[in-house]
């Protein structure tokens, strides 16, 4: 087994390689405004890293979100050209899920990241492993008191201290998690993988506007 997985759902571009047993490579940027450039340097970087090629890929791990629209795109194309030229399988995981499996902890709490307007991508959790929720979008003040007492992962639970008062890490996600989580899905003959689709939420931030000019002749 050699699983590339890669996520760019949050502002973290990720990358990883794992073999079935460890992680062997990893790649961490975190900037929200560059996705397609960076992504396939990472993929070249962890490649070289761990001294293998593409065509020892086994299957693709890819974040399906949520997030927002043109950054999550990125990832899920670039897994799926990988795919298509690799004859391997994509395997998609809930982008929360790998921010879950990071933390380690073995009791309830909720993992929220940066949804922009005011808002966070958010889930449950009875453990590392274990998601009670669907994914949601919502306002954190809308949520802070289902979510009361409860320690919060991610970027979301920072940027809103008020609602989330026990932050915890990690802030961003890492593919080296991701990986992890699908190959030890993988070995237990486990399902639980979703297809590679964009978990949007809600509708993109970029509108055609209702009443534009028309400015071309008559």
């Amino acid at each position: 087994m050699l699983l590339l997985a890669m996520d760019t759902a949050t502002p973290a571009v990720t990358v990883a390689l794992h073999d079935g047993e460890a992680v062997v490579a990893s790649s961490e940027q975190v900037d929200a405004r560059r996705h397609g450039e960076l992504l396939l340097p990472a993929v070249d970087r962890v490649l070289k890293e761990a001294g293998l090629k593409l065509d020892a890929v086994t299957g693709i791990v890819v974040g399906v979100g949520p997030g927002p629209y043109t950054g999550l795109r990125v990832g899920l194309v670039t897994a799926a050209a990988f795919s298509s030229a690799l004859g391997v399988p994509v395997h998609g995981l809930c982008t929360l899920d790998g921010l879950a499996y990071a933390s380690g902890i073995d009791e309830p709490f909720a993992v929220a990241t940066d949804a922009r307007r005011k808002e966070v991508y958010w889930a449950r959790y009875d453990d590392s492993r274990t998601r009670l929720t669907d994914a949601a979008v919502d306002r954190p003040a809308e949520i802070a008191e289902r979510l009361a007492g409860l320690p919060v992962v991610g970027a979301g639970a920072r940027l809103y201290p008020e609602a989330f008062p026990d932050a915890r890490d990690p802030e961003h996600q890492s593919a080296a998690a991701l990986a992890a989580l699908a190959a030890e899905r993988l070995a237990a003959g486990e399902g639980g993988f979703l297809d590679p689709l964009p978990m949007y939420l809600r509708r993109p931030d970029a509108q055609v506007p209702k009443n534009y000019k028309v400015v071309t002749p008559q």
